[in-house]
């Protein structure tokens, strides 16, 4: 049986406010400021600061001196109120003291892909025959490798353009692309790509021949470093074995990386957020506003309601629709450069935080004086909740005077010493970084090796977490960083 009845319920709900400030807060400088021009392009009150705020002050003062109109459904003047409008102009003057910065001009040359299709004509290939070339080249990642196969490129050459072809011919004609430039192109893995290359070179040496023979018949054993096996089987001594493996290092293993586009590369130049300089033995934070554009209202759009309210009684229908639909944009655009006042006071409160909590660290960069630190420490700090920490440690990066870092890097776990002092993680890090880079590559170091050399240093770490800790740096196993 179904029944209508009335319940009472406290719920908790973020306003738009509070999301839009949430979102902001989460954007790195450069999306801020692409997010900034799409409120600008969405939004025709905003507009760029281009004076200082005497324009704004001066109409302030002239509504003020305007009369009341009590029949309004909304009251311009106290929504036009002295306190509100210098709250659209957003202003920072906390740019750091290497402002003047000139890019360099860059040229767009030749794709990789392009290059390719240009040396296709040099070949000797008939034009049914350049059709096909060219969809195998149009399959060539940007790594340079082929990697789909030549039955599903014949398929796609039926289905999409009717051609009818068998894979005897296109493994013909993909033996003439492998010959273009650069060597190793078109291979359908690593060995394939690395034999492709030693074989234009001198295959009468002696070391060439040999790294020809291990990437043949022994890439297995090669790749796992088994040069004991190696050295056996092909009967070399020491010095033949890594005159072939230095052959084989002299190779490109990306063939086409090297034709990256130079856009691309320029894209991803890392913007930092925050500015840490260290003057007269005092550290000096800023944010970096240098792309972030200045924001005020378009006094063009406040003369609006001024008409409207100077109009009073005679105001028509459409009048009273622009008002109101100016109000809601003068809204939005309070709301959005509030938003963006708050996401840099809470930045500058969390980022101060970590600086005063990790002081000794950021005076010198010395990683040993990088102190245990989670999220909660700086949300007891600052006051705030730990998902906001997170938010501004996300995706944001500060530059000191020893280099550029993500804020998410100076937070680590903590760890007990036999003595009881507390130490970072990533203190015990770089004593394992230390011990793998100067260890004797013939007899690489074990995790258990490491892990004894850690406890005679104090620091009681079991084998399975030095394996944790090595593999989070991106060293392999001790079998795999041996050398000979």
């Amino acid at each position: 049986m179904q029944k209508l009845s009335l319940q009472q319920r406290l719920l908790q709900k973020l306003s738009p406010q509070q999301i839009q400030v949430i979102k902001l807060l989460e954007l790195p400088t450069m999306q801020l400021e692409q997010r900034i021009k799409k409120e600008l392009e969405e939004n025709p009150v905003l507009e760029l600061e281009r004076g200082g705020s005497d324009e704004v002050d001066d109409y302030n003062n002239e509504l003020k001196s305007n009369t009341d109109n009590d029949n309004e459904e909304f009251s311009v003047d106290d929504y036009l109120n002295e306190e509100d409008l210098p709250a659209y102009k957003y202003q920072a003057n906390n740019y750091s003291s290497d402002d003047k910065v000139q890019d360099m001009p860059i040229t767009e040359g030749a794709s990789f892909h392009e290059i390719l299709m240009e040396q296709l004509a040099l070949l000797d290939l008939t034009e049914d025959e350049i059709v096909l070339a060219e969809n195998i080249v149009g399959n060539i990642d940007e790594d340079g490798y082929l990697r789909r196969d030549l039955e599903s490129i014949m398929d796609d050459l039926l289905f999409m353009q009717n051609i009818h072809t068998d894979e005897d011919e296109l493994q013909e004609i993909l033996t003439k692309i492998q010959t273009l430039d650069p060597a190793g192109v078109a291979a359908s893995d690593l060995r394939e790509c690395l034999l492709l290359q030693l074989k234009r070179k001198n295959t009468k040496e002696e070391s060439i021949r040999h790294a020809i023979l291990i990437l043949e018949d022994y890439f297995d054993e090669f790749s796992k470093k088994h040069y004991d096996k190696l050295m056996k089987k092909l009967d070399l001594d020491d010095d033949d074995l890594k005159e072939a493996i230095q052959e084989v290092l002299r190779l490109n293993p990306k063939p086409g990386s090297s034709f990256s586009n130079n856009i691309s590369r320029t894209s991803q130049a890392i913007i930092p957020d925050f500015i840490l300089e260290l003057v007269d033995g005092e550290l000096m934070l800023s944010l970096n506003q240098r792309n972030v554009p200045e924001l005020r209202v378009n006094n063009t759009y406040s003369n609006i309601l001024k008409d409207y309210k100077n109009s009073g009684k005679k105001s028509s229908a459409q009048q009273k629709d622009t008002a109101l639909f100016v109000k809601q944009k003068l809204d939005s655009a309070k709301w959005f450069i509030d938003a963006v006042r708050q996401r840099q006071q809470t930045l500058l409160l969390v980022m101060n935080a970590i600086i005063s909590y990790q002081r000794e660290y950021f005076v010198d960069g010395d990683e040993i004086r990088l102190k245990p630190m989670i999220l909660k420490d700086i949300a007891d700090k600052t006051g705030l909740d730990v998902s906001t920490i997170s938010r501004v440690s996300n995706s944001k990066y500060i530059q000191t005077h020893f280099g550029t870092f993500q804020v998410k890097y100076f937070f680590s776990e903590g760890m007990q010493k036999d003595d009881g002092e507390e130490v970072s993680t990533r203190e015990i890090k770089k004593i394992l970084k230390d011990c793998i880079e100067n260890e004797d590559k013939r007899k690489p170091l074990t995790d258990q090796k490491l892990s004894d050399i850690l406890k005679e240093k104090s620091y009681n770490i079991a084998r399975r977490t030095v394996a944790k800790y090595r593999e989070q740096m991106g060293y392999p196993v001790a079998r795999l960083r041996k050398e000979i």
